[in-house]
């Protein structure tokens, strides 16, 4: 066993020096939430823009970034049947994660969100479906 930064790896990751790979292997996420429609324009970029600045001074790449508007909901939230949907694809280390959503929790503005970690098809499929949503908005 090697313990490193408080983290205890097993000898099997040392193996090959996979050990630096594992360390700053970055993951890709893609993240989810809804804000709460009584909001301005103005204010729902300030926002989003302060939960990608949490992202971006932790070390994470953003990849992609869609504003999917004020959507009806399945079922009311905190008396409220409809939100601004917004979705944030980034590469980060797992430790953002928890800094990101300690921040959707603090923000009163932000009524759900749900982070996923992408595994390689996921990720696939997300870069097949940026590109056919570029193209869609070049005609």
């Amino acid at each position: 066993m090697v313990c490193v930064k408080n983290r205890t790896f097993a000898p099997a990751i040392l193996q090959n020096n996979n050990f630096i790979n594992f360390l700053s292997s970055m993951n890709q996420y893609e993240t989810v939430f809804i804000l709460t429609p009584v909001l301005s324009d103005e204010q729902t970029k300030e926002t989003v823009n302060k939960f990608k600045k949490v992202l971006t001074d932790k070390g994470a790449e953003i990849v992609n970034e869609e504003a999917w508007g004020l959507k009806k909901m399945a079922y009311a939230i905190q008396k409220k049947s409809t939100g601004f949907y917004f979705l944030l694809e980034f590469k980060a280390e797992p430790s953002v994660i928890k800094t990101l959503e300690t921040a959707f929790r603090r923000d009163e503005k932000v009524i759900r969100f749900q982070t996923v970690k992408f595994d390689k098809y996921a990720a696939e499929y997300a870069e097949k479906r940026r590109n056919k949503f570029a193209k869609k908005e070049e005609a």
